[in-house]
């Protein structure tokens, strides 16, 4: 038994939010209020799911909402509380004022993660990285780098392992040459 769907999938629209979409939303939820998800499209006109309204308005339409570039010291801040916290995205979210936690999941793995490798430091320990060969930390690609003090754990980089395939068809092509 479990719940029941959250909406009729065949009457819902799927993907990027219109303008007349937007504001539809923004002016429901200003005259009635946040409330019940699960009926507001419908009372607001809107043909999309409960979800999709409640992720798009705690996301992007709130007017509370700091939009645009991370400063270095919010870097700085999200570093240190990963440090801490590890992936708990709202509780490092909650000591960033108007900033979701989606915006600054999205905003490590996409920037920060790419910045602390650079800089020879693993994402998830916050330790530094060493160099397996005789090459210097500086030149050494990062398929060769590994975590001090873990020397049986595979060499992942960005959540892949150094020597696993890329996409399906590369996959599909090692497992052919497995058998041959």
């Amino acid at each position: 038994m479990g719940r029941s769907p959250c909406c009729e999938k065949e009457h819902t629209n799927k993907g990027a939010w219109t303008k007349e979409e937007d504001e539809r939303l923004i002016n429901y939820i200003k005259l009635h209020g946040e409330g019940c998800w699960r009926s507001l499209p419908k009372a607001a006109g809107l043909l999309r799911c409960g979800k999709s309204c409640r992720l798009r308005w705690i996301n992007y339409l709130r007017p509370d909402l700091k939009r645009g570039n991370f400063t270095q010291e919010e870097d700085d801040l999200i570093i240190n509380l990963h440090s801490l916290l590890g992936n708990k995205w709202s509780l490092i979210a909650s000591r960033l004022p108007r900033r979701t936690d989606n915006e600054i999941k999205n905003y490590w793995n996409t920037h920060i993660k790419r910045k602390l490798y650079n800089r020879g430091i693993d994402p998830q320990t916050h330790r530094p990285l060493v160099v397996n060969n005789t090459t210097s930390p500086t030149t050494a690609p990062s398929s060769k780098l590994s975590i001090i003090n873990k020397p049986n754990k595979p060499n992942v980089i960005f959540g892949r392992a150094k020597n696993e395939p890329k996409n399906k068809k590369q996959k599909r092509t090692l497992t052919q040459q497995q058998w041959s």
